[in-house]
């Protein structure tokens, strides 16, 4: 058993269904703590959702030394029924050359992995010029604003520099290191309203259905091309996640439809001008704004992006020494934190095992891919203190 395993079963052991930590952090600022990392405990959100995140540093050699954060969270989604799992999602299990387990691929092998390459690269360099944080929170996978969004506001206000990022979500798809995410698409989501005069559906001279009055404006708001997106981003995407309108009654016009959408855009466009122009084809189609509808908007996060430059040349150098493999770099998928990370640290990167088990029941990680994951963590810290 070794280091990265061990560690990815006891974070495994902890029920860490959001937003409840279970005691993951403890276990890693225990970790922490011995290496010289200075922790610090976080709480957020009302009585009813509380969030633990964790904030972790360790000076480098010198004081202008660059930091490198290691970010993630220790919540996971709830289990499903637990009968369909092959063993209990908290016990964690290692059956033909994998680990199986609620987190185990998303994200709490990666965070074992993190914290061993960490001691693997003070144990051959106990004072390297690279400062050393880790951000850590157990409200990813749920409505994410009590966790890293609040942490790096406290950073923002203390002046703390970051200089360069990892997220551990699990961004591989065949093998560990195929894929990195150096951005993410924004996510922008609305909640359109649309007022009728509810009525008798035999007689519909005396309601006003407002279905009908959406339907023609829906159908625009649908076909409509938003961008053509860049060369590191696809285009713009608008889809619709639910419709509500009506009684429950077959012979009831309803007095409302609500409609729930989300846009998923690029650096090619912006809130601002996303949401005129939903505005602008409703009014083409009469629809008057605060009349005949109203329109709630939640920005959930913007686009990001990290160039080519000193870690996104580490990460694909540190994946090409330990697997041989040349990495792609892409910006699909759905948010992360990486999102509010990016305001305040200038290089980002997601870096993770496959993905394909996550969220589902009989989640697992190869054995073979948390050992790959701490090798290339390591190697990217060697390459950025000049060890490699």
């Amino acid at each position: 058993m070794t280091d990265t395993l061990r560690l990815a079963e006891a974070l495994i052991r902890c029920p860490s269904v959001t937003p409840d930590d279970a005691g993951c952090q403890a276990l890693i600022a225990e970790r922490l703590q011995a290496l010289g990392f200075a922790c610090e405990t976080i709480v957020s959100g009302p009585d009813d959702f509380r969030v633990t995140n964790l904030w972790a540093l360790r000076p480098g050699a010198t004081p202008n030394a660059p930091v490198l954060v290691f970010a993630g969270h220790t919540d996971v989604v709830p289990t499903g029924p637990r009968e369909r799992w092959s063993n209990d999602p908290f016990t964690p299990t290692v059956r033909d050359g994998k680990l199986y387990g609620r987190g185990a691929a998303d994200m709490k092998g990666s965070l074992a992995a993190m914290v061993v390459a960490c001691e693997r690269l003070l144990a051959q360099h106990p004072n390297p010029p690279l400062a050393l944080g880790f951000l850590l929170t157990s409200d990813e996978e749920g409505p994410a604003r009590d966790g890293t969004v609040v942490v790096c506001d406290v950073l923002r206000q203390r002046g703390q520099r970051l200089d360069m990022c990892i997220v551990g979500e699990p961004t591989s798809v065949q093998r560990t290191g195929d894929m990195i995410k150096n951005g993410r698409r924004g996510t922008m989501s609305g909640r359109l309203t649309v007022h009728g005069v509810q009525g008798h559906i035999a007689y519909p001279h005396l309601a006003r259905n407002p279905i009908h009055l959406l339907a023609p404006a829906l159908a625009e708001l649908v076909a409509t091309r938003w961008d053509d997106g860049n060369d590191h981003f696809p285009p713009t995407t608008w889809q619709v996640s639910n419709i509500h309108g009506g009684t429950g009654a077959t012979n009831v016009i309803p007095g409302t439809v609500v409609v729930d959408f989300n846009f998923r855009f690029s650096t090619e466009s912006t809130p601002a001008g996303l949401q005129a122009r939903v505005h602008e084809v409703l009014a083409r189609h009469g629809l008057r704004a605060g009349e005949d509808y109203t329109l709630e908007w939640t920005v959930g996060g913007l686009p990001f992006l990290t160039p080519t430059g000193p870690l996104v040349d580490a990460v694909r150098a540190a994946i090409a020494d330990v697997t041989g493999l040349a990495t792609e770099l892409s910006t699909s998928g759905g948010t992360s934190d990486g999102r509010f990370i990016a305001p305040i640290c200038p290089q980002v990167v997601e870096l993770g095992p496959p993905n394909a088990s996550i969220h589902k029941i009989d989640e697992h990680v190869a054995l073979d891919d948390l050992e790959t994951l701490t090798a290339v963590y390591l190697r990217v810290m060697q390459r950025l203190v000049g060890l490699a």
